[in-house]
């Protein structure tokens, strides 16, 4: 809104095939004071956001497009090893492809239609959260999971099966944890904290991103001796197996 800091070195790619919606967010994002680049297909938007570094702060992707759906994208950039924020906007809303959306790695997802002031605070929440979880760490550069480690500012697992890029988003969930290892966190508080949603919304997100990490870092995802659930709370976490 007017009056706000102005995010001009935030640079946003918004990957859109119908030109009258990739136009009307370029428009009102700049109005916010971001720098917005647009392509209207998944091929560009590999080629936008190939390399180490992409020259983009964060993603606005559809999933519906041609060729080479907003999925696909996300897949391939996750398994090239990109931390770069992804924010789904999408017309499919059903839980299971918001559970599918970020199963493949993005950071967020909202549905079309959709009101501008969310999408603008969740772009900014996604901002802010990256920025914290860029910050010094209570416990250090370097996070232990059993014969695991993660390395924070690299954003890299070092696992017996071998190396293994994480999102931003995932990295953020691990730090959450290990700066309260052995305390009970509600999923209020693990989805405000991580997410910026409020304590009361519903939503599977938080269970999602476990169930990745489990997938990760636990010998037998189905028995987790890490990540461990507390019924009608949320979880708890230690970097120690248990039994």
């Amino acid at each position: 809104m007017a009056g706000e800091v102005r995010d001009k070195a935030v640079r946003l790619l918004v990957v859109e095939d119908d030109p009258r919606v990739g136009r009307g967010l370029t428009r009102n994002l700049e109005l916010e004071g971001f720098s917005v680049a647009g392509v209207a297909s998944g091929e560009e938007a590999l080629v936008a956001l190939a390399g180490p570094e992409p020259g983009y702060d964060l993603v606005v992707l559809d999933i519906m497009l041609p060729g080479i759906d907003g999925l696909e994208v996300c897949r391939r950039l996750r398994e090239a090893g990109s931390v770069v924020p992804i924010l789904f906007l999408t017309a499919r809303g059903s839980d299971a492809d918001r559970i599918l959306g970020l199963r493949v790695g993005a950071d967020d997802y909202l549905t079309k239609p959709f009101v501008f002031d969310e999408l603008t605070l969740r772009i900014r929440g996604i901002l802010r959260r990256s920025a914290w979880s860029r910050s010094p760490a209570e416990t250090g550069p370097v996070i232990r999971i059993g014969a695991s480690t993660v390395e924070l500012t690299t954003m890299r697992a070092s696992c017996p099966a071998g190396p293994m890029p994480l999102t931003e988003r995932e990295v953020m969930l691990l730090r959450c944890f290990a700066e309260n290892e052995g305390r009970v966190l509600s999923r209020g508080e693990l989805l405000e904290t991580v997410w910026g949603y409020s304590f009361d919304t519903a939503t599977r997100t938080l269970d999602t991103f476990v169930h990745r990490l489990r997938k990760y870092f636990e010998e037998d995802p189905h028995r987790p001796r890490h990540f461990h659930t507390v019924r009608g709370v949320g979880y708890r976490f230690t970097h120690e197996p248990e039994s």
